[in-house]
């Protein structure tokens, strides 16, 4: 079992029961700090440290000393990259500069895609991290450059749909990462389950507040081939569907979603299998619906546009990739790491990513071909149907949506 798991199955267990009970003002009540992914669509809490363990050791060669000045700028989502106060299992980024000889110079973290997408506008960055929207958008506007995949080492340990999924005509511009995918949890005391047509049916239900919930919406559809290339009656149909329930509430912080199961005013609510398993762990009778298919997504490292010398840059690209990191970073935000591998890694005896390689089925091909990696909108596509809208489209149905 991840040794991270547990502490954080307490910390929502003192949540629930604070909740549950009317206990003190939230002023008193410790809760668990929070992270996004690059859309805002899967969210987690951040788990009390692991206990210390032996450092992990790298598996990338011990490279030439760095080029120029050796620094490195990087922006990145809450628990993507840890070091500096924490125990060593998680002490990754600390590793990164002990072993290259590269110094982390800007390290800074955010926690919704609004908030990066801000940050960006301020300030270039060696590296980052992103999800498919903010990805696709950065390649457009030229703020991104391409990955040469000789140059990061483990590369081709990757799996290669999410290499593919960071591909474009033929040119690579990211480096998975992590991953995930959408359940829609239910009160097994309250409802009995149903279909993604009773979850979008409910008044009592909690979504996820971005543009591509729209897609899961649109998964209910049976004229839906792919719920992220819509033609504008199939979009029309899922935002009417949404649009049915004025009073259901839309998440941006997680712990939202843990208070509702927690006070009995939710029936449903849009999560990943990482909440799933932590709302069981404080006594929670929640479940997931069964589904043909649902929607994930890829969070990838991305290469700063005007990066004077790539040197460090490429080495932080080949850190991310190596199994021990992306098994201690998906332990810790509670994802499915890119690479196979790490679903093995051991730190001592303990296999660090399993529980969470377990709960989103990393290891088992068939169960990702129900996962429909999300993609920003393109619009110009044309199915039989029609032509396909693009994300700016969905931006003001949902905006309109919401008001």
């Amino acid at each position: 079992m991840d040794r991270r798991i547990p502490g954080m199955a307490l910390a929502v267990t003192a949540l629930v029961a604070v909740v549950g009970a009317a206990g003190p003002s939230p002023q008193k009540t410790p809760t668990p700090s929070v992270t996004a992914s690059p859309q805002g669509s899967a969210v987690t809490p951040r788990a009390t440290p692991a206990p210390a363990a032996s450092p992990r050791k790298s598996s990338t060669p011990t490279p030439t000393p760095a080029q120029g000045d050796g620094t490195l700028q990087i922006l990145t989502y809450r628990g993507y990259a840890e070091y500096g106060g924490i125990s060593p299992r998680v002490n990754w980024v600390g590793d990164f500069e002990r072993e290259t000889g590269c110094r982390i110079a800007r390290l800074d973290t955010v926690q919704t895609a609004a908030e990066m997408e801000e940050a960006l506008r301020k300030r270039p960055y060696d590296v980052l991290s992103a999800g498919p929207v903010l990805a696709a958008t950065l390649i457009q506007d030229k703020q991104v450059q391409a990955v040469d995949p000789a140059k990061v080492a483990g590369y081709d340990e990757l799996s290669k749909r999410f290499r593919d999924m960071t591909t474009v005509s033929g040119t690579v511009y990211g480096v998975p990462y992590l991953w995930g995918f959408h359940e829609f949890l239910y009160d097994s005391k309250r409802v009995k389950g149903g279909d993604l047509r009773k979850v979008f049916d409910s008044d009592h239900v909690s979504l996820k507040d971005g543009p591509l919930t729209i897609a899961d919406a649109a998964l209910t559809d049976d004229t839906v081939k792919d719920p992220f290339e819509l033609t504008q009656s199939q979009l029309d149909r899922a935002v009417e569907l949404l649009g049915r329930h004025k009073d259901r509430t839309y998440w941006v912080n997680p712990l939202d979603l843990v208070k509702g199961f927690a006070t009995g005013s939710l029936d449903y609510a849009q999560a990943t299998p990482y909440f799933r398993l932590l709302l069981q762990r404080a006594g929670k009778p929640v479940e997931a619906v069964e589904a043909k298919k649902t929607t994930g997504w890829l969070d990838s490292w991305m290469l700063g546009a005007n990066v004077p010398d790539t040197g460090c840059a490429y080495r932080w690209l080949s850190w991310m990739a190596e199994p021990g990191v992306q098994a201690e970073a998906a332990a810790w935000v509670g994802l499915a790491p890119a690479n196979p591998k790490s679903c093995r890694y051991k730190d001592g005896k303990v296999q660090v990513a399993k529980e969470m390689c377990e709960a989103y089925g990393a290891d088992k091909p068939g169960k990702l071909s129900r996962v429909a990696f999300a993609v920003r909108p393109p619009g110009g596509c044309r199915p039989p149907e029609g032509e396909c809208t693009d994300y700016l489209t969905w931006g003001k149905q949902w905006d309109s949506l919401k008001n």
